[in-house]
């Protein structure tokens, strides 16, 4: 079964990607775990995300397509990007998600992929 790994990281973080003091340990732990993943044989797919200051929400009303500048919640923490691994069940896809940088200064969501028909 496929699941998504969401990696949701701190403002600090997403600071850390470009501060040249933090920069190296910062990608070498998310290098490292995707290293793992893919000799695990269990990755399938991933990719971070650029800054929250850097997306768009769109929602549809009746007046037409609304788009707000950033993510529509205000939170703590943002998604800062996914892996989609495919594992036998949701336990070992949680022993993953632990493994993941996220899990230690912000979070990461464990989502079943759905499987779409036919």
């Amino acid at each position: 079964m496929q699941y998504t790994l969401l990696c949701y990281e701190t403002e600090a973080d997403f600071a850390r990607r470009n501060d040249p003091a933090g920069a190296g340990a910062y990608w070498a732990g998310w290098s490292a775990y995707g290293a793992t993943l893919a000799q695990a044989g269990v990755f399938v797919s991933g990719a971070g995300l650029l800054p929250p200051d850097q997306a768009a929400t769109v929602r549809i009303t009746a007046a037409g397509r609304a788009v707000q500048d950033g993510p529509f919640a205000a939170v703590k923490e943002q998604l800062g990007g996914f892996f989609i691994i495919e594992v036998p069940d949701l336990e070992t896809a949680l022993d993953w998600a632990a493994k993941a940088p996220s899990s230690t200064g912000g979070s990461t969501e464990v989502r079943p992929v759905l499987a779409m028909p036919g």
